[in-house]
């Protein structure tokens, strides 16, 4: 019996393009409109290697982390700068009177149908309607565990008269424009967007894109850096480990905290080029000088070889990324 993650990998396996890098555009823009990462190269495996991995693929046992109770006093009237984990990597990011929400996914499933792909196994620590107001989503790229359309919906019903402002990856628009989503803005990689006293930036990292078997890297994947003058927040989306990073630091300064993805690493052959595991997640934390960092992108649902349970444990093992829980909120003044 196939995993439910290796079902929907199978509909996104695809062959690396070999078409020419556009001379007239920057480096990460191919001639036939799609993207590469800033080494050159685009993560795509062959069919022979998702095969691979599906035959050796173990069982993975599945894990509910424990939440908290919601604080909806604390969520209502937020301090100057506080986050709350909402589960695998949805952030409600509260700062300078900005209520900002990461990479929205509320629904059972990370998968383009509602009866297969991979089943939620921690609950989200909040739904949709008790969120506060929001002001701005980040999507960092199109897979279905971070841009999945029924919460995007939830959240277009939740605030009809003042919906929020999405910031997301160059070639995304397109999407939300058949959803009637007009508040989108397109970032390529370094450009930025100012939103109230706060800059949104976004940023190089190391992954793909694709919701079908024929629109592999049409759209772009980005990090985002938002600059607030209380606080400064990466929020890597998901990636492996790269130099983009250190170019992060050098072009953009160091940060204050550090969301970055812990997760789906397993197995190690397949996985490392596109995500990164909790020792890889600490170098990072490194390269951008980050004085805080919490973990993400585990815990939720099942997507890869290692214990779900692992990627916390070895997170917690470095002493520097913390792992909250499920609906914890954590002060950052």
């Amino acid at each position: 019996m196939l995993r439910p993650s290796i079902v929907i990998a199978s509909l996104l396996v695809g062959c690396a393009s070999s078409a020419e890098l556009d001379e007239n555009a920057p480096a990460h823009h191919r001639r036939d409109g799609t993207f590469v990462n800033t080494n050159g190269e685009a993560i795509a495996k062959p069919l022979s290697a998702l095969l691979k991995w599906q035959r050796e693929a173990p069982d993975v046992t599945p894990l509910n982390l424990p939440s908290v109770p919601l604080q909806p006093d604390t969520l209502t009237n937020p301090s100057a700068a506080q986050v709350t984990w909402i589960g695998h990597s949805t952030f409600l990011l509260q700062v300078d009177g900005l209520n900002i929400l990461t990479d929205p996914i509320f629904s059972k499933r990370a998968s383009p149908v509602s009866f297969a792909g991979p089943k939620r196994t921690t609950p989200p620590a909040m739904s949709v309607e008790q969120l506060p107001p929001i002001d701005v989503v980040l999507i960092s790229h199109n897979h279905y565990d971070h841009l999945d359309k029924p919460s995007i919906n939830a959240l277009r019903s939740k605030q009809p008269d003042n919906p929020p402002r999405y910031y997301v990856p160059l070639g995304q628009k397109a999407w939300f424009d058949k959803l009637g989503i007009e508040q989108v803005t397109e970032l390529d990689w370094w450009d930025k967007a100012e939103v109230s006293n706060a800059t949104v930036h976004a940023v190089p990292v190391q992954h793909w894109s694709s919701r079908s078997p024929f629109d592999r890297n049409k759209t772009l994947w980005a990090g985002f850096l938002i600059d607030s003058p209380i606080l400064r927040t990466l929020f890597v989306g998901d990636s492996g480990y790269s130099n983009d990073f250190k170019d992060i630091a050098q072009r953009l300064g160091t940060v204050d905290l550090a969301l970055v993805p812990i997760g789906a690493y397993d197995p190690r052959w397949f996985m490392k080029s596109a995500h990164m595991n909790p020792e890889e997640a600490l170098q990072v934390v490194q390269d951008v000088g980050a004085k805080r960092a919490i973990g993400m992108h585990w815990g939720t649902f099942s997507l890869t070889d290692e214990p779900m349970a692992e990627p916390g444990e070895r997170a917690a093992a470095t002493g520097v990324i913390e792992t909250p829980k499920p609906g914890e909120t954590i002060d950052l003044n």
